[in-house]
């Protein structure tokens, strides 16, 4: 069992940053590429970036390159995604995942989910 909880979620106008933070505890020994998925009202849930083991590979949509930033401190046990320049279509609520894997060049979901953080961008 792997427990993830987020937080560093909030309000803030059109062009500014967020930096928000998953707290990852229970089974030790096990590694996961960790994931930043994201929900909007009335969206279905979608893949935002992720970040391998050991940092050394990330991935992201198209929508958020160059102003996301993920990134992870293993010896720290935490996940972060750097929100820069964000914009009104990035409002929604930011949920941690632990396990996601690359399926015929699509990113899904592992098993694990934090309790999500809301993001909300005012134009």
């Amino acid at each position: 069992q792997v427990q993830l909880v987020e937080s560093g979620g909030g309000l803030v106008q059109a062009g500014g940053s967020l930096r928000l933070s998953c707290a990852v505890s229970g089974r030790t020994g096990t590694t996961y590429t960790m994931g930043w998925f994201r929900q909007a009202p009335g969206k279905d849930r979608e893949f935002v970036a992720t970040i391998t083991w050991n940092g050394g590979n990330t991935y992201y949509i198209n929508s958020v390159k160059g102003r996301f930033t993920i990134s992870r401190d293993n010896a720290k046990n935490t996940v972060y995604l750097q929100m820069n320049s964000l914009k009104p279509e990035d409002t929604a609520v930011y949920y941690c995942n632990a396990g996601a894997r690359l399926e015929s060049s699509s990113w899904y979901a592992g098993h694990y989910w934090g309790q999500g953080t809301q993001v909300t961008v005012s134009s």
